[in-house]
Order: structure tokens, then sequence, then C-alpha cells
């Protein structure tokens, strides 16, 4: 099978985020008088929309998680954008999937203006047909919301051609949710067992496997 429109989750699977995300927290956290001993330990805020991460790992009501979340944009919106990498083997497996004749795209929980900035800061924006992101409300920060927000901007769209890659359990959640092949990566920040339990069609440890599944040379 040869996937034609491949769409991409950016933080673990594109980027590597850790540096921005966990700095940008511990600021928030700091305003709380919330100390972090372990940086690790913020690693599971990779992937999920903030809003939920911010309740569900430090008890933050609604209102809380809000002011959190305006918190951590101080910091993210002025350092964070700039303290991101390209994962390992990406930016030449874009180049192979380009000159395959794949359409790229990013589809992204992250607010959609963070992540052209940093697209466009690590040199990758050029390899996106359209990147899609949550809006800095809220009302679009759920995967399959951003999946469903950048599927409607494709015509003539074939899904069955059309593969989700991500590196955690939402990536492949937000793919079945609309009916897409989808595929979880190992070098991000999701467990081979989370992506399993997931229901993960496909499994990449790394990016060459990634553009062999996608292109039908595995």
């Amino acid at each position: 099978m040869r996937y034609d429109n491949i769409l991409f989750d950016l933080d673990g699977t594109i980027t590597e985020p850790v540096m921005g995300i966990t700095n940008a927290i511990i600021y928030a956290l700091d305003k709380y008088d919330i100390k972090v001993e372990e940086r690790s330990t913020l690693h599971k805020f990779i992937g999920p929309p903030l809003r939920d991460s911010f309740k569900e790992f430090y008890g933050f009501d609604d209102a809380k998680a809000e002011e959190a979340v305006g918190f951590y944009r101080e910091y993210y919106a002025k350092d964070g954008v700039l303290e991101n990498d390209i994962m390992p083997g990406i930016k030449e497996a874009l180049v192979t999937l380009k000159d395959g004749g794949c359409k790229l795209y990013v589809a992204t929980s992250k607010p959609e203006l963070y992540a052209k900035q940093i697209l466009e800061n690590l040199g990758l924006i050029q390899y996106f047909d359209i990147v899609a992101g949550s809006t800095m409300d809220g009302s679009r920060d759920k995967k399959e919301l951003v999946i469903e927000y950048l599927l409607n901007q494709i015509d003539n769209l074939n899904r069955e051609k059309t593969i989700m890659i991500g590196d955690r359990k939402f990536d492949i959640e937000g793919a079945i949710s609309c009916n897409l092949h989808h595929m979880g990566v190992t070098f991000g920040y999701g467990s081979r067992e989370e992506l399993e339990k997931a229901g993960a069609m496909y499994i990449a440890d790394n990016a060459s496997d990634m553009c062999k599944i996608i292109l039908g040379n595995n």
C-alpha cells in the first residue's frame, strides 16, 4: 500500500520540542510556586492539548488551566518557539517523500501560529502544502478537530490514500475518528506499548522505516 497524502504530527514526530515545551511549563508552574524537580516528568505534556494536561497532571480547574496556558504562552511565544530541533532523519525523509510525489501536511494540537513559526525557523515550511494547528482559544485543540479542519482544505481527497503519522496515542485516535489510516513512530514521546494499545496500523522505529511504509517499500 502506497500513500499519497501524508499528515504529520509536529512535536515528537517532525520536531524535537522538549526544551521549549518544558521550559514554558516550568515558567507557568512557577507562577503557582510549583517546583519541578525532574524535567523528564514533564514529557507527558508533549502531545495532548495543554489545557487538558494542566488539569490532568496538576489538578487545575478550567479557569486555572486557562490562566496557566496564558503564562505558558508568555514564555513560549518569545523563547519556546526557538527552542526546537529536527527529529533525526526527518529532513531527509521529507525530501524523499516530496521527490516520491507525496503531498505533505501538518496536523498538530499546537497553535497554528507557533507551528508555522517553528517550521519556518527550522527551514522546513516549504515541504508542507498546509500546516494546520489548534486555535488560541482552545476551540480546535483536539487532534480529530485539527485533522478534519485540515482535510476540509484538500480538494478531491482520497482518504484511502491518506495516512496520519504521530508519536502519541492522540494521533492514532484522531486518525481513527476521521476514518484515516495511521502510523505510530517510536522515536518521539510515546512508547510502542501506547501506540499498539491505541491500535496503530503500522509502527516505525525510525524515519527511514517510516518512509518505506508510506511509499509501499516495506
